[in-house]
């Protein structure tokens, strides 16, 4: 098996790491920067080492990037680059209304998510689930990446172009590139009073985990964790409603209350009435 150092935080992170393990030898994960002098060690004792890279979090400065030349650390980012660069690729994705998804492998460099590609995949019908988004493209990545090792091997020892070994090999047009922004908890908050119920779903699906969707009723301030949306407002006192600027309708069907359990909209209500 190909010895691997892994960098890497998160669910994307953890996802990859599943398939990576079956496949390869992970002699380190990298999780923090203190953890970069341990990868240098062991790239120093085990040159034939891979580095391979999901959502780390951390910036690897030329000393580290240098070391794992030619092929560079494999970083697995999950958008079609040069769209999404930076820290939500995922969520904004879901923000921006979009139904599919991709995946990038790239070379890291010292520019954000800007080094060339080796291979990129789209995913299509995936269901409209952050989390299950996240599993979907970090597993897509790393199995290409478990497929295509000896060919990285090949390139370190032959030193020749990228292009001939993987054909879909290209630089990224920076003028096309668009970025994202980290997530804050400042956005928790949703505000359907100016947001279409679309737009409103979308922000509870991408919030999930964080900055966490959250809402008043009540008088209580809630967790959103699922909902789905209505064209109408029913005489259904077990649901919760909320109204939206295109007149459309979002319904809870899990919150959870701050400070308490998870819990279905039935029994955030009978709770009311206790």
């Amino acid at each position: 098996m190909t010895n691997v150092i892994f960098f890497g935080n998160g669910p994307l992170a953890d996802s990859a790491l599943e398939v990576l393990k079956t496949s390869t030898n992970i002699l380190f994960r990298a999780k923090t920067r203190e953890d970069l002098e341990t990868v240098k060690k062991i790239k120093q004792e085990k040159p034939e080492t891979v580095g391979i890279l999901a959502s780390f979090g951390v910036i690897i400065k030329e000393d580290v990037l240098n070391l794992f030349e030619p092929e560079g650390i494999l970083n697995i980012h999950p958008s079609l680059l040069p769209l999404y660069r930076g820290a939500s690729p995922i969520e904004s994705a879901i923000l921006n209304g979009d139904n599919d998804f991709s995946v990038s492998i790239m070379k890291l460099v010292k520019g954000m998510d800007a080094g060339p590609i080796y291979h990129q995949i789209t995913l299509t019908n995936l269901p409209l689930d952050k989390f299950k988004i996240y599993q979907s493209l970090a597993q897509a990545g790393a199995e290409w990446i478990s497929n295509n090792l000896t060919g990285f091997l090949t390139l370190r020892k032959s030193k020749t172009d990228p292009a001939s070994i993987f054909p879909s090999y290209h630089l990224q047009n920076d003028a096309d590139a668009t970025f994202t922004q980290k997530l804050n908890k400042t956005m928790s908050f949703l505000s359907p009073e100016t947001d279409s119920a679309e737009k409103t779903l979308r922000k509870i699906i991408a919030y999930q985990g964080y900055p966490k969707p959250k809402y008043t009723f009540f008088e209580q301030d809630v967790i959103i964790l699922s909902a789905h949306i209505e064209n109408s407002c029913s005489s259904d006192s077990k649901k919760l409603f909320i109204k939206c600027a295109d007149d459309k309708y979002v319904v809870v069907d899990f919150l959870q209350p701050l400070s308490r359990k998870p819990m279905d909209t039935k029994s955030f209500l009978n709770g009311l009435q206790k």
